[in-house]
This record gives C-alpha cells, structure tokens and sequence, in this order.
C-alpha cells in the first residue's frame, strides 16, 4: 500500500508532467480550478489548486475533502503511484470504476486532452 509521502510525491511528478506538457495538454492543464484528490484506502484528502498548469498541493486532511472541490478525484494510493508512473491507463481505471473524477462537463471535456 502506498504512503501519504509517496501519494504527494506522485502529485508532484504529475504536476511536473503538466508542466512540461505542450500543445493540446498544455492548454488543458491552463485550467484554473479547486481540486481534491481523495486517497481511499489511506482515508486522506489532498486538497489544492490547478493554476498556471500545476497542481499545488496546499493542504492534506483525513478522511473525505471537507468541502467540494470543482475537480475531484479518488482513487488507492496504488493507483495513483500507477497512474503517474504510466502502469496504469486512466481510461481503463476510470471505465472500470477504480478512479472516480468528478467536474463539470465543460472541465471534462477539457482534461480528457491530459489523459
């Protein structure tokens, strides 16, 4: 089972990802948005904000996000180390039901182009 430290660590490879990202998923990762990343099996909530094409990690809480972000996800922290890591196709995870991403359709519609 992953840790807290490596779930953050995970975020922040993913944010760098973004970063680096050109085009079509660099336009997409321009997003300025609330997000909240919810760690199940950990029962800890990452909570920050997508701006300027990274995710900024601000603070982590237990159990659920204390208040709905306009993106959210949830997921295992395997999951998310394997996502990161390219181990583990979003698509596939998120047909499947093992990573729930919830937005408007509009930012849907938009981060379909990052995954």
């Amino acid at each position: 089972m992953a840790t807290i430290e490596e779930c953050r660590s995970a975020l922040e490879k993913l944010s760098d990802n973004m970063t680096d990202a050109e085009g079509d998923v660099r336009e997409a990762a321009a997003l300025d948005r609330s997000v909240s990343c919810h760690i199940k099996d950990l029962d800890v909530t990452f909570v920050g904000r997508l701006t300027d094409g990274r995710i900024e990690v601000r603070d982590t809480v237990q159990g659920p996000p204390p208040e709905k972000a306009r993106i959210r996800l949830a997921m295992t922290g395997d999951d998310l180390v394997a996502l990161v890591g390219g181990e583990l196709n979003f698509a596939t995870a998120w047909g499947s039901g093992r990573v729930r991403l919830e937005a408007s359709l509009l930012d849907l519609f938009r981060l379909r182009r990052l995954l």
